[in-house]
This record gives C-alpha cells, sequence and structure tokens, in this order.
C-alpha cells in the first residue's frame, strides 16, 4: 500500500473512471472521465485495467507529494509535468521516489491530463464508481492537504506509448455528427448552416456541456420536446438557437431539441479544447459511425501489442571538482 498527498488540489482536480452506470433512470449522470483515450493509455502505461480511476486535471495542475515509491504516466493535455521541478516526458511510465513531488508549469496544449498510479485508488466505489459527482458530492473530492491511498504495484517493465498514438491537440477541430432524434425539428437551410457553421467554445463551458457561440439555428416552431433522455454527445438546440453538446457530467434527461450527437472518438479531441477554441461539425451516417466506434475500441488492443518497454534509466547526480552534474545510467540488461 502506497501514498501520495495533495499539496495543492490545482483547479478542477477529481477523480474519474469510467462512469456510474445503471442509475440514470434515477437521475444520476454517468460521470467519468472527459477524455475516454487519455485516460485508457495512462491506466495502461501503469499495467492498470482501463477501468481503474484516474486523476482529470483541468488547465491549473496540482502539487502531488509521493510518500512511497510508486509508478505513475501522464497523458492527454500538456500541462508541463515536472518531478522536483524537473520536466519529465509524458505517454509514459514514470518511476517516483518516496517524497518525490509532482508539479505542473502550465497549460501548453490541450487542457486536461491524466495522471494514472499503478495499482489505482484505493477509495470507496459509490454506486459502482469511484468518480466525483461535484454537483451531488458523490464519491471522493479531492482536497488540499488531503493523503490518498494508493494499491501500488511494481512488478512490471516500464512502457511508453508509440510516438504514432500520440494525439496533437488542435485549437480547431471538426467533430462527426450523427443527426437526429429530433433534426425534423429544423428546416434543411438551417441544419445547412449547422454544418457549414464555426462555432467557438464558450466560458461558460464545463464538464456538464460544452456551450457553443456561432451562428444561431433556428427552429421551425418550437425548441421544447417532451423530455427524454440525454447522453454524452448530444447537441440540444434551445430557444436561443446556439448549441450546446452535453459532456460527462450531463443530467440525465432534458426537454431541449437534439440535433444531433457527437461520434464518440470525436469526444476526446473536444474534452481538450479551450474557451475561445473553434469547432466545425460534419455530418456522418449512422452506419459511418457504428464503424469508427468498432474501430476506435479496437485501437486500444493494437496500442498494447505495440506497446514499447524502454529499458530503465537510474539518475543521479554526482559532484567533480566542486562541479554538479546529472547523470543517466541506461540498464542494458532490462
Amino acid at each position: 500500500m502506497g501514498k501520495i498527498k495533495i499539496l495543492n488540489k490545482g483547479l478542477l482536480t477529481s477523480i474519474q473512471d469510467l462512469g456510474r452506470r445503471g442509475y440514470q433512470k434515477c437521475g444520476v449522470p454517468i460521470s467519468g472521465v472527459m477524455d475516454d483515450y487519455s485516460h485508457k493509455i495512462a491506466n495502461i502505461l501503469v499495467d492498470n485495467t482501463v477501468e481503474e480511476a484516474t486523476l482529470e486535471v483541468t488547465m491549473l495542475g496540482p502539487k502531488i507529494q509521493f510518500l512511497d515509491k510508486q509508478k505513475i504516466s501522464i497523458t492527454g493535455g500538456n500541462l508541463q509535468p515536472k518531478i522536483n521541478n524537473k520536466s519529465v516526458p509524458m505517454w509514459e511510465t514514470l518511476n517516483v521516489e518516496k517524497e518525490d513531488v509532482l508539479s505542473f508549469s502550465g497549460l501548453k496544449s490541450g487542457l486536461r491530463s491524466y495522471i494514472a498510479f499503478s495499482g489505482g485508488f484505493d477509495i470507496p466505489k459509490p454506486m459502482g464508481s469511484k468518480s466525483y459527482y461535484s454537483k451531488a458530492n458523490l464519491g471522493k473530492e479531492i482536497k488540499n492537504n488531503q493523503i490518498l491511498k494508493i494499491n501500488t504495484s511494481l512488478d512490471y517493465n516500464n512502457r511508453r506509448l508509440s510516438e504514432e498514438y500520440i494525439p496533437q491537440f488542435k485549437t480547431e477541430i471538426e467533430c462527426r455528427v450523427v443527426l437526429g432524434p429530433q433534426d425534423d425539428y429544423f428546416a434543411q437551410e438551417e441544419i445547412n448552416i449547422f454544418f457549414k457553421s464555426k462555432y467557438n467554445v464558450s466560458n461558460a463551458s464545463d464538464r456538464m456541456g460544452y456551450r457553443l457561440e456561432g451562428n444561431q439555428i433556428k427552429h421551425k416552431l418550437t425548441p421544447d420536446i417532451i423530455s427524454d433522455g440525454l447522453g454524452k454527445g448530444a447537441i440540444q438546440i434551445p430557444g436561443n438557437g446556439e448549441p450546446i453538446i452535453m459532456m460527462s457530467d450531463a443530467q440525465t434527461t432534458g426537454g431541449y431539441t437534439k440535433i444531433g450527437y457527437v461520434i464518440k472518438s470525436d469526444l476526446n479531441k473536444l474534452a481538450q479544447l479551450k474557451p475561445g477554441d473553434q469547432i466545425q461539425f460534419k455530418e456522418i451516417s449512422i452506419e459511418e459511425a457504428q464503424g469508427k466506434y468498432i474501430d476506435y475500441m479496437n485501437k486500444f488492443s493494437t496500442i498494447e501489442e505495440k506497446i514499447d518497454f524502454p529499458r530503465d534509466i537510474t539518475h543521479y547526480k554526482i559532484t567533480i571538482n566542486g562541479k554538479i552534474y546529472d547523470v543517466s545510467v541506461e540498464d542494458l540488461n532490462n
């Protein structure tokens, strides 16, 4: 059993896994990670199952002290991670020693990073998930000076994600959308405007939904429907005509028309957008979307087959003639 201490929680840092499923009928959102891909890769790099919880870090990272020797990985947006004030790489396994301190210098690309701890968090799973849902205080909230237990595992070789699988987070993206279920509430010319327009992410966006600013989409008659189920990726068009994309903490039902759904794999790059970044939608058929979903889910098996196993590198500081040098020794037998 290992432990970490949250010296400073940063901004909107939370524990998230793949979500709390099976309780939407009771009004409980799924929650879970915003960027599914970065979360899963972080877990693969530390020999966890992809279902294990990670720390989701938004914009301003936390400051974490390790109270034991551990292995971690950091993926997602680049918030410039450092250990003991020295920059460390992302998308690979990192060895940390007792008393080491992880911190972040600030946002360089993307918006959210994911920190996985080998063995995972030793915390309760209310309603079958470790995910924190702030509006109901469901799960464990991250606080300053908090100590968290980790089921530390060190018995495996370090890993590194192949360069071809590391996403590049852009400030302008294309999101593929399947029309419906209420696209019949809009004239074809309004649907054309929706797909030809570029939208900016609003400052009012959060884990519940991304509010967009841009060309307004008019309804034939009304924006209102009898409330029905909502899922992550649903694009509501409320009375003001500006789209809202439902995200991880979205409510379970809603009474506004939904013009379409963003496909699963594109939700990951959407989750890395900052306020002011830009989206353009592209129509895709349900058959194409199903094929993209299968490709996305199969991708993780391919990644695990191609994962790199870098040799162990030990870092030393040595003093020669009064000068201090950083020296790295690589184990060629590993």
